[in-house]
């Protein structure tokens, strides 16, 4: 696991690419798959491919390339997933409803486990076979069910202080979609989804 430490955030990112990629393939009976192919089919360099997988092992075998089901057993298992990663959604909203609509649709390890909302009116009604709960029941949800990772789907005036509270609670880390820039502690890590800054920067590329 020491080893895993100095492995570069672009390699993390690009460890899921493949991922979804190799699942892909497990769906269609391809046993065995190339850096070549796998860099034609993802944009990828084939050469880039061979390194970021050679950072955590030797997986592939020279002339015949990876083995599928061998490669995704273990991207699982540098990446955690191989027991269920349980997250907390916090913002109700329909953007909330997606994802957790989403989530549930989707064959994962990855799965929303509860959602809070501050309005008094959404409380007890199913989201995605889930009941919203009350944010004063976060801190004993989080705990209960040792969740470490969260969604924030908040409007932004309210995102650093629901950010404070799952930092306070035990959150380690947080994919926020609310429009603003959060502070967290050092051993704390926030991921942005920012949806209206993408598509302004694709704006860039389409004239």
């Amino acid at each position: 696991m020491a080893k895993y430490e100095k492995i570069s955030e672009a390699v993390v990112r690009r460890l899921p690419i493949y991922l979804r990629y190799l699942s892909y393939l497990q769906q269609v009976n391809v046993t065995t798959v190339s850096s070549q192919q796998m860099g034609m089919n993802l944009d990828v360099n084939p050469a880039q491919i061979r390194k970021d997988l050679a950072a955590f092992g030797d997986f592939g075998k020279k002339g015949i390339g990876y083995d599928v089901n061998y490669l995704v057993e273990n991207i699982r298992q540098i990446l955690k997933l191989t027991d269920e990663v349980r997250v907390v959604l916090v913002g109700a909203g329909h953007l909330g409803h997606a994802i957790s609509n989403y989530n549930a649709y989707v064959k994962d390890n990855i799965r929303i486990a509860a959602i809070f909302d501050n309005d008094a009116s959404k409380l007890g009604k199913e989201v995605a076979g889930l009941p919203i709960q009350s944010m004063s029941e976060m801190a004993h949800t989080i705990a209960e069910k040792n969740i470490k990772l969260a969604i924030m789907t908040v409007p932004a005036p309210a995102a650093q202080t629901v950010c404070d509270q799952l930092v306070s609670f035990g959150i380690k880390g947080i994919l926020n979609f609310a429009p603003t820039t959060i502070k967290v502690p050092k051993d704390v890590r926030v991921h942005y989804a920012d949806v209206t800054s993408n598509l302004q920067s694709l704006a860039y590329y389409i004239t």
